[in-house]
């Protein structure tokens, strides 16, 4: 179905722009009917052609969206009416036109999850599994009220990696800015000087002046060389499947970062896999749906290893015990969960205690950053002054006064 974008005019005579999927112009006109605005201006859009994500929906307005909705079933709204107060008051253009999709959905037939299913880039398969499994048993609202929660959670440990990234890469980017201007502006007049004055050129400051050398006639190389590597590494791990896996493997593995990422990964799994297990999906539903929000390939490996030894027979406990992948804490509360027949309550414990940990781990990672960096920056200076200050100490130590 097209995408079209457009200008319209609401009830009150505010002009309002958006996207939204028709058929044709016609359709566009009557589905905009409905959410009382009159079409101004329109043009046929071409799909992801918005590069600055103008827009787009992020996982706050997935948050939002999940909270009301789970506020107002659990006051007695029915979803359809529920959806028809979101759009009305949601500021999102494009999320707004996404709801409006789920209303002429609703209304044309579709339940909510199938409605929910049309968009899969907004809401993937976990998020309409649990919608499903809330239509089917009647808990709704329970079910609404535990995606916001894992929901916020993802929120919450995002904003905290960016919060540790941000001050490394600002102060990062800034002495680098600074280093390259010195290195191609002022060292070569400095080299220059040195040479001129005599004497012997320590190491330190011939390699200086080598590389001071390649940035002045290679800077664009220096600066072009991050971004090659970002798309080539990107390209190839969006169409190569063994490039990914290597990759997602070597993320596993990364100084400081990769243990951290590791737990992140698997709290997730272990909250959506306790989730859909309370929900009353059946445990290899669980597990195969749960292996999505991994995002590795390497733990989606595992994961799949692990399903398929469960559905020829073994335990759960066992067959993730097997694949060796999860630390033996997992494996441990999988037993207990099993023998227990509580398997979402220990699953809850798991996601409990890699939480604490994530957060330790976070909190001590941000200091060793940040030493790092402070050391780094030391020694290019104490490279720089010694590199300066050498031959210069070296001349004037011969002079004979």
């Amino acid at each position: 179905m097209p995408l079209f974008q457009y200008k319209a005019i609401d009830a009150s005579g505010k002009f309002i722009s958006g996207s939204l999927d028709a058929g044709n112009i016609n359709d566009l006109e009557l589905r905009l009917e409905k959410m009382d605005m009159d079409l101004v201006t329109y043009k046929q859009k071409e799909p992801g052609n918005d590069l600055f994500g103008r827009n787009k929906i992020g996982r706050r307005d997935l948050i939002n969206f999940a909270f009301y909705l789970e506020q107002l079933t659990r006051a007695g709204v029915p979803i359809l009416e529920g959806l028809a107060d979101l759009r009305d008051g949601e500021e999102n253009p494009t999320f707004r036109d996404i709801v409006t999709g789920l209303i002429e959905a609703i209304e044309g037939g579709n339940s909510f999850s199938q409605a929910l299913a049309l968009y899969p880039r907004i809401f993937d398969e976990v998020f309409v599994s649990l919608i499903r499994v809330g239509e089917r048993t009647g808990r709704m609202s329970d079910v609404l009220v535990d995606i916001t929660t894992t929901l916020k959670w993802q929120d919450e440990l995002l904003a905290k990696a960016r919060k540790i990234v941000m001050y490394p890469a600002v102060i990062g980017s800034l002495v680098f800015s600074v280093i390259m201007f010195m290195m191609i502006f002022i060292v070569p007049d400095i080299m220059d000087a040195i040479v001129g004055l005599g004497g012997e050129i320590p190491i330190e400051t011939r390699a200086l002046m080598a590389t001071s050398h390649f940035l002045v006639n290679y800077w664009y190389v220096v600066l072009a060389a991050p971004f090659v590597t970002f798309f080539t590494t990107k390209y190839f791990y969006n169409t190569s499947s063994k490039a990914r896996f290597r990759l997602d493997g070597l993320m596993l593995k990364l100084f400081l970062i990769g243990p951290v990422s590791e737990k992140i990964k698997i709290s997730r799994f272990t909250r959506y896999f306790s989730l859909m297990f309370a929900s009353g999906i059946t445990v290899l539903d669980a597990i195969n749906l749960s292996k999505a929000v991994v995002g590795n390939a390497v733990l989606e490996d595992g994961i799949e290893r692990a399903w398929q030894q469960i559905s020829e027979g073994s335990s759960i406990s066992e067959a993730f015990k097997n694949i060796g992948i999860f630390p033996p804490l997992v494996v441990r509360m999988l037993r207990v969960g099993e023998s227990s027949g509580q398997m979402d309550k220990s699953l809850n414990n798991v996601s409990y205690f890699f939480d604490r940990d994530i957060n330790d781990s976070i909190d001590k990672l941000e200091p060793v950053l940040q030493t790092t960096l402070m050391a780094t920056i030391g020694v290019v200076v104490l490279w720089l002054a010694l590199s300066v200050l050498g031959p210069i100490y070296d001349t004037i130590s011969t002079i004979d006064f």
